[in-house]
């Protein structure tokens, strides 16, 4: 059996643009950070391949501490790596894949025209191509594998999804292709596919850069042996992008606390105030939240608040409606009026033919 981790779109050096320079800093250092994580991934899982497949680095300018950091954390790494730069990377005359002096381990596909690797220790062959331009075409059309026993994978970067500008990759090609695992880059949210014999995955990248890329990123680890193929997914811990949106009730900032999980300390949050408001006091509540996040967005959508009980004392089906509510209200506990009030809203737009508020 042959066990491997699947990384892709490290996009190394991003600017994160929308963070002060010191925490963009931060971020970078972070990036390289997850570089040891990974090789100390592929090490106690005992991994005998690391393939990834494109976009390490987010542009053609490179920080050298950058390249620095990813040859030693792949130096460290016991498989063998195998890298398909993408379209962010892609083999320009001063790519560091072309000048960089790289560990033994590392293979990097250079060339348009898919290449292979056997290794008969493993019984398998590794497959590649790069990008040497930023639209290079349809890499794997017209492509298939030998079949002669030897499990047969690919590193590449290229979109499953369809429509795609770069390196588009079809179900016709994955199926024809005799491939066992079809290790993908470039959509930044992982996913796998089956078509015919082949496993096509693509991971997403390690670390969201924005509010774009939310929710927890990682790797794939991949089991396969003749006839079997398997990718897990496994978190890489990294800083988390997050959108929460809050329905405020009469304390908004109670409403915020209610609805944050136990631990968001070290990660950016967005969070969209909705229902309804007499004015919500932004700077209050960001210096009452003040070091529950890393970094926190606050945006106000909320409405004015409807008249509610203007109504109550008309002669019709809707003032008696209102009226009864109102007489609950007035008795009512305080933590059951916020349900009151809701219903009342509820019902006043039906009334009036308005679009109802979301729950």
């Amino acid at each position: 059996m042959i066990k491997l981790i699947h990384a892709a779109d490290l996009h190394l050096d991003s600017p994160f643009a929308g963070l002060r320079p010191e925490q963009a800093r931060q971020r970078r250092d972070e990036q390289r950070a997850l570089l040891t994580r990974l090789a100390d991934e592929c090490n106690t899982r005992d991994c005998q391949l690391l393939l990834l497949a494109g976009d390490l680095f987010d542009g053609a300018h490179v920080y050298r501490d950058t390249v620095e950091a990813l040859i030693e954390a792949l130096g460290a790494c016991r498989a063998r790596v195998f890298i398909a730069p993408g379209n962010h990377d892609w083999l320009s005359p001063g790519s560091p894949y072309r000048t960089a002096d790289w560990p033994e381990n590392v293979h990097i596909f250079t060339s348009e025209t898919i290449e292979c690797v056997t290794l008969p220790e493993l019984g398998c062959r590794v497959y590649g191509a790069g990008f040497c331009r930023e639209h290079p075409g349809a890499l794997l059309e017209g492509f298939s594998a030998e079949d002669d026993g030897l499990l047969n994978l690919m590193v590449l970067h290229g979109d499953p999804t369809g429509g795609a500008e770069y390196n588009p990759v079809t179900k016709q090609q994955i199926a024809a292709s005799g491939l066992d695992y079809l290790a993908l880059g470039h959509i930044h949210r992982g996913g796998q596919l089956r078509e015919g014999r082949t496993l096509c995955a693509w991971p997403g990248c390690m670390m969201g850069r924005g509010f774009d890329e939310c929710g927890e990123k990682g790797v794939y680890c991949v089991s396969l042996e003749p006839g079997r193929c398997e990718a897990e997914r496994v978190p890489m811990g990294a800083r988390q992008y997050e959108i929460l949106e809050v329905r405020v009730g009469e304390d908004p900032l109670a409403s915020i606390l209610a609805a944050l999980p136990e631990d968001a300390t070290r990660d950016i949050y967005r969070i969209i105030l909705t229902g309804e408001s007499e004015g919500i006091d932004r700077a209050a509540l960001e210096g009452a939240l003040a070091g529950r996040f890393d970094a926190l967005e606050l945006i106000d959508r909320t409405q004015p608040p409807l008249s509610l009980w203007a109504a109550a004392e008309e002669d019709s089906l809707k003032g008696r409606f209102l009226a009864g509510l109102k007489a609950r209200y007035e008795q009512a506990a305080p933590e059951d009026r916020e349900t009151i009030l809701l219903a009342a809203r509820y019902g006043l737009s039906i009334f009036e033919g308005r679009e109802v508020p979301p729950l």
